[in-house]
C-alpha cells in the first residue's frame, strides 16, 4: 500500500502526526508526506513536536513547493491521499482546481486518477463558502471526515478522540486499527 499524507496549515496538526505514527505500524505501507508551510508554523505554535520528527515518520518527504515531485504525476501509482488537517485554503484549492502547491496538486492527481481522497477539514464555525467548498470536494469524489467529537466510544482523553477520527479515516482505505472502538449497537 502507498498512501500520501498531506498536513496543511489548519489547527490540529498533531492529528497528522498521530496518523503518521499509526500508518507506520501497518505492514507494507509506504508513506509519502507533504507538509504545507502553514502546517510547519502550526507545529511550532501548537506542539512540542519538531518538524524533523514529523518528517522522520514518512518514507518519503516532498517539499510543498516541488510541483515536479513523484506524487505530482498520475503515473506514480498510489492508493490515495489523506489531508489531516485540511485548512480552508487547501480545501478551496482542491474544490476549485487551483493546484499552486504540491499538496493540492497531489489531491488533484488522485482525483483525476479515481483514487481515494479523504479530507479532514478543520474550522469552526463553517461559513457558506466553507460548506460550498466541502460539497464541491465531495461531488468531485473526496470523502469529507471532519475531526468531530465522538462520545459513544467513551473516550478518556483527547488522544482517544483523535484516534477515533483517524480510525474513521483509515476505514476509507479498508484499514482497521485496534484502538478504534466501533459502535456495536444498543438494546
Amino acid at each position: 500500500m502507498r498512501i500520501i499524507v498531506g498536513i496543511s496549515g489548519a489547527t490540529g496538526v498533531v492529528m497528522g502526526y498521530k496518523l503518521l505514527e499509526i500508518l507506520n505500524r501497518i505492514p507494507n505501507c509506504e508513506i509519502h508526506l507533504v507538509v504545507s508551510e502553514g502546517a510547519i508554523k502550526n507545529f511550532e505554535l501548537e506542539t512540542n513536536i519538531s518538524i524533523d520528527d514529523v518528517i522522520a515518520l514518512a518514507h518519503f518527504n516532498h517539499s510543498n513547493k516541488n510541483l515536479a515531485a513523484a506524487i505530482s504525476s498520475g503515473s506514480f501509482k498510489t492508493d490515495g491521499m489523506i489531508v489531516l488537517p485540511c485548512s480552508m485554503k487547501s480545501l478551496s484549492g482542491i474544490a476549485n482546481g487551483y493546484a499552486d502547491n504540491l499538496l493540492v496538486r497531489a489531491v488533484d492527481v488522485c482525483l483525476k486518477e479515481n483514487r481515494k481522497v479523504v479530507l479532514a477539514p478543520r474550522e469552526m464555525p463553517l461559513s457558506k463558502i466553507h460548506l460550498r467548498n466541502m460539497s464541491t470536494a465531495a461531488d468531485l469524489g473526496c470523502s469529507i471526515i471532519p475531526p468531530m467529537l465522538t462520545f459513544y466510544n467513551k473516550p478518556n482523553d483527547l488522544n482517544d478522540q483523535v484516534t477515533h477520527v483517524i480510525g474513521k479515516i483509515l476505514m476509507q482505505f479498508g484499514i482497521d486499527i485496534k484502538e478504534f472502538k466501533a459502535w456495536e449497537g444498543a438494546e
